[in-house]
């Protein structure tokens, strides 16, 4: 998972800035952003380990609530995009060892 986690914040971000995204998928995102960053929580941070699992869970569920709610065909255009930018990255970071290897 963290592996992917990248890609994952590309297609967040592009499905994000698209303008075929409703504004309710968007404003959940960052509904969910602001209860992590602001200093108020429904279980307080200080109570170990459970009040910091509330703000991923939180984090959690809004993004697949946001991917629910794009539009699946916006959301197969933007992942298609994403993968074809980690393949061509990929291929660059494979060419860029090669050369070093060649000299």
């Amino acid at each position: 998972m963290l592996f992917h986690l990248p890609n994952l914040i590309r297609l967040y971000w592009r499905l994000f800035r698209d303008p075929r995204v409703s504004l309710w998928p968007k404003a959940l995102l960052v509904g969910a952003l602001a209860y992590v960053a602001l200093p108020f929580d429904l279980i307080p941070d200080f109570i170990p380990f459970v009040g910091e699992i509330d703000d991923l869970v939180i984090v959690i569920v809004a993004a697949r609530w946001f991917m629910h709610w794009c539009p699946p065909e916006v959301v197969r255009e933007h992942a298609q995009a994403v993968r074809n930018l980690a393949d061509f990255c990929q291929a660059a970071r494979s060419l860029r060892n090669a050369q070093r290897y060649v000299g």
